[in-house]
Order: C-alpha cells, then structure tokens, then sequence
C-alpha cells in the first residue's frame, strides 16, 4: 500500500507487548531512496536515545487503526544498541543494531537490499548463512556501497530544479509500505501553478545537492506542468501511476518488480 509520510506521522507503535510510542520521522538512503529506519517518539519511555526501527520489524500498517504492528518486544528494544539523539546514524551502528537484530545488512550487495533487489520479509528463509554475513561486514561495506541516510522531516522543503528552471518544493513522500521504497516526492508547485501539486519518482531524478537543498530532475517545466495533478484527497491507484509514467514516458517500478518476482 502507498501512504503519505506526513500521514503516518502520528501513528502509534504497537510492539509485542504493547505500545511504545508514535511515528516521528523516517531515515532513508540517499542512492536507492529507500526507507532505513522508522523514527520513533517514545515519550518519556527510552526519552534519552533515538529509537530506530528498521523495516524488518515492521509487520503491518493499519490506517484504519491509525497504528503500525512491530514484531519486537519493549525489552528487546530497550536492549538494542543506542543511537545518540541529534547525531547522524554512524556506520558503527548500524553494524551493532543489524546484528544484534540478527537482520541481513542493505549495504552488503548492490542492490537496494543487499544481495537482493527486492525487500525480503522472511528473511530468516533466505539461502544465505547470515551468521558468515556478520563476520564479514567490514569486508561488506568496503565492496558493497555507504549509505548516506537523510530525514524525511529535513528534506522536505528542498527545491526541484527541472531542466529549464525551478518548479517547486517537496511537501512530503509517497512510500509503499511492503517494500519500504519512496515511490514518489510530493512538489509543491503554488508559486509557479497556484494550488497545484505534482508527482515525481525518484528514478528520475538526476542529482541531488544537499549543501544547496535542490533536487534536480531531467524534465522540462512544462512536461511536468502538463503531468497528472495530484491532490490531497487523491489515491495513488495503479491506473493513475500508469498515466503518470506513460505522460513521462518512463518504464514503471512494477514492471522490474515482476521480473525479479
């Protein structure tokens, strides 16, 4: 399912053995653009570290419910490795968090998931020794690739730059929450098309300055102007992705997905 970060901003944590807090923010990595961490704010409970969920844990999404399922205890979290607040993830880590979960590590291959593609929620089935993955993390991070992890709080309000000028800013991200990828930036484009919003893939984006908060995408102003309005009370339906990519004319992120299924 496609959900609106700002939308899952909230929603209470249920772990195991009860709730542990809401929804603050999500970590992703700045060359699969691929959620890494759920932020979570637990309150007074664990309130002198930053809480990190990776994807692994998360079992369900519950709108209706308003609630996200995480298959871990409270003792188990308050158990994992700490990660200092106001501080950027380390590499250190990252290396204690995943094995002290025991999860496959996303940076030991080249692809958005390690040595696979796609996001495997059974990982536990998989053919790979992942006690010998842990002894060669190292080794892994050296051949595999480094990971820059950025907030989606942070990058929200960067600016997209089209081939022919600025179009607008990014107001929020669309992720698939069984794969855990940003399939879509939200740009706001009021400034240039009053009240009018816009999707755009981060396949097609180009290059990113951080330093200069600009997003810079291989499109003209007026391909996008002329692109499928998006609205808030819009719903993401494989119909609309289908006009979206085929007015970019762009190959869908589904059809790799099948390939690879």
């Amino acid at each position: 399912m496609l959900n609106k970060v700002k939308t899952l901003e909230g929603y209470k944590l249920e772990s195991l053995d009860g709730d542990i807090g809401k929804v603050k923010e999500f970590y992703f990595d700045d060359q699969f653009w691929t959620i890494r961490y759920l932020v979570a704010e637990t309150g007074t409970w664990l309130a002198d570290r930053q809480v990190l969920l990776a994807p692994y844990a998360l079992t369900g999404v519950h709108p209706e419910a308003r609630n996200i399922s995480v298959d871990l205890t409270k003792k188990q979290i308050e158990d994992s490795p700490s990660a200092d607040n106001h501080k950027p993830v380390s590499h250190q880590f990252e290396q204690a968090y995943y094995g002290y979960y025991g999860y496959p590590a996303y940076w030991s291959g080249p692809y958005s998931w390690g040595p696979y593609p796609d996001f495997m929620r059974d990982y536990q089935a998989r053919a790979i020794d992942l006690a010998h993955e842990r002894q060669n993390e190292r080794t892994q991070r050296k051949n595999g690739w480094d990971p820059h992890l950025r907030s989606t709080n942070a990058v929200g309000g960067h600016h997209i730059q089209a081939l022919d000028g600025e179009i607008g800013h990014v107001s929020d991200f669309i992720i698939d929450d069984e794969t855990w990828a940003i399939r879509y930036l939200i740009v706001d484009t009021h400034n240039w098309w009053p009240g009018k919003k816009v999707l755009v893939s981060p396949q097609w984006i180009e290059r990113v300055s951080w330093d200069e908060r600009k997003v810079f995408v291989n499109l003209s102003r007026l391909t996008i102007k002329a692109s499928p309005e998006y609205t808030a009370d819009s719903l993401v339906t494989r119909d609309y992705e289908i006009s979206l990519h085929g007015h970019f004319s762009r190959k869908g992120y589904w059809v790799d997905e099948l390939v690879n299924s």
